[in-house]
C-alpha cells in the first residue's frame, strides 16, 4: 500500500443550474464544518499507476486549498478484489469529523451493478460530492493499426490479441464487450490492479490491445503516439443531450466505438447486445468516478465539500489545468452529482441480463 500527501440524460445547462442552487440552498441552512490542522484522507481502492490515481492527485491539493482550514489532503491507495477491498472497508465506515472521503470509479460500481457477491457495500449509504466524468481510448500497436480499412475492424479479425484486463465484471467489460462486437479474438489476462498496470503490459509487448480511460491516455499514452509505438483505435464516445453517443470532446479526431461497429460487417448497433453495451458505457463513464463522504455524514459537512468543489471549478485556471489533466468533461456537484450518482449505480433488468449470462458463458463467472 503507498501514501502519496499533497499539501495543499440532463443537459450541461440544467446540471449547473441544479448545482448551482443546491450549493446557496446548502449554505443558507448550514454552517459547515471547520478543517483546520487535520488531515483528510482520500482512498482509491486502486494502485498508483491508473486513471483514478491521476484524477485524485490532481484534485488533492486543490481541494486542501478549498476546504476551511485548508486540511493536508492525503491519497492513500487500497487495491485489492478489483476496488471491491477498499470499497467494503469504506463502507464499514461512519461518519466522524469529514476527514475521510473515498473515491469511486466504474470498476466499482459494475460489481455492484452486476451483484458481485463479494460485494458489502451500497451507493445509497454514501453521500455523493462530486460526480467527474470522463472517456475511455482503445489503441494499437502501429503494425496492427495499419491494418484496419479506414473504421472497418474486418481485417483483425484474424489476429490474436492480448489484454491485461482488471477482471470480468469490472469496467473492463465495455471493451472486452465491444471487441468481441467486432469479431475481435482477444485473450484477457485477468487480475492486473489497475489500468496502469495494462499499459505498462503494452509497453512491454505483453498485449497488444489496451485501453484507457482519458486522463490515463492524455498522460501515459499521448508519449507513446507521439513515439510512434501506439495508435489509437477508437474511443468509447460521449453522450449528447438526448443520450445519443458522439465524438469524445477530448479526442475529437478519433473515431467513436459506435463508428467502428457500424463500419465493420459483424458488428451491429441495435439489438440486446449493443443495448446492454451502451447501458454499462453509460453506467460507466459519464460519471464514472465520484468522491463521497461515508454514511451519517451530516448537512454541514455535505455542504463544506459541496462548496469546496464548486470553488475549486470556479477558479480561472481550472478549464485549462483540467482539460490538460483529466480531459473535457463535465465536473458535477450537488443535485447534479446525485443524479449522476442515479445513472451510474442503475442498469435496466434486461442489460444487466444480458451481461450475466455474457459473462458465464465467456469467463465461467456465476453471478445468479
Amino acid at each position: 500500500m503507498s501514501i502519496q500527501k499533497t499539501k495543499r440524460g440532463v443537459t450541461v445547462g440544467l446540471m449547473a443550474a441544479a448545482t448551482a442552487s443546491f450549493a446557496f440552498s446548502a449554505h443558507a441552512g448550514g454552517h459547515g464544518i471547520d478543517l483546520e490542522g487535520k488531515t483528510v484522507e482520500w482512498i482509491i481502492p486502486f494502485s498508483e499507476t491508473g486513471g483514478s490515481a491521476k484524477w485524485a492527485n490532481f484534485y488533492a491539493p486543490l481541494l486542501s486549498e478549498a476546504l476551511p482550514g485548508q486540511p493536508t489532503v492525503v491519497v492513500k491507495f487500497m487495491p485489492g478484489a478489483g476496488s471491491t477491498k477498499g470499497a467494503n472497508f469504506f463502507q464499514d465506515q461512519e461518519y466522524e469529523d469529514g476527514t475521510l472521503i473515498f473515491g469511486s470509479s466504474g470498476s466499482t460500481q459494475f460489481p455492484f451493478l452486476l451483484g458481485d457477491p463479494r460485494v458489502k457495500y451500497d451507493y445509497a449509504d454514501w453521500n455523493v460530492v462530486l460526480a467527474s466524468g470522463t472517456g475511455g481510448v482503445a489503441y494499437l500497436p502501429p503494425d496492427l493499426a495499419a491494418k484496419m480499412d479506414g473504421m472497418d475492424a474486418t481485417p483483425l479479425q484474424g489476429e490474436d490479441f492480448i489484454y491485461g484486463n482488471q477482471g470480468a465484471t469490472r469496467l473492463d467489460l465495455v471493451p472486452t464487450l465491444a471487441w468481441e462486437m467486432l469479431g475481435l479474438n482477444v485473450e484477457s489476462v485477468m487480475g492486473i490492479k489497475g489500468r496502469g498496470d495494462g499499459r505498462l503490459m503494452f509497453e512491454r509487448g505483453e498485449a497488444n490491445i489496451d485501453y484507457q480511460t482519458s486522463s490515463s491516455f492524455l498522460s501515459g499514452v499521448t508519449p507513446l503516439v507521439e513515439a510512434g509505438t501506439a495508435v489509437p483505435m477508437m474511443t468509447w464516445g460521449a453522450l449528447d443531450a438526448e443520450g445519443n453517443i458522439v465524438r469524445d470532446p477530448t479526442f475529437p479526431d478519433i473515431p467513436t466505438f459506435k463508428e467502428v461497429c457500424d463500419a465493420t460487417p459483424a458488428c451491429e448497433t441495435s439489438g440486446e447486445k449493443w443495448d446492454a453495451w451502451k447501458a454499462f458505457f453509460i453506467a460507466g463513464f459519464p460519471a464514472q468516478k465520484m468522491v463521497f463522504l461515508p454514511k451519517g455524514a451530516s448537512a454541514d459537512a455535505i455542504a463544506t465539500y459541496t462548496a469546496a468543489f464548486d470553488a475549486v471549478q470556479a477558479r480561472d485556471d481550472f478549464a485549462e489545468i483540467s482539460a490538460a489533466r483529466l480531459g473535457k468533461y463535465p465536473q458535477m456537484t450537488g443535485a447534479a452529482a446525485e443524479t449522476a450518482k442515479a445513472s451510474a449505480t442503475n442498469v435496466s433488468p434486461a442489460a444487466k441480463t444480458f451481461v450475466v449470462n455474457w459473462l458465464q458463458e465467456k469467463y465461467g463467472v456465476s453471478l445468479n
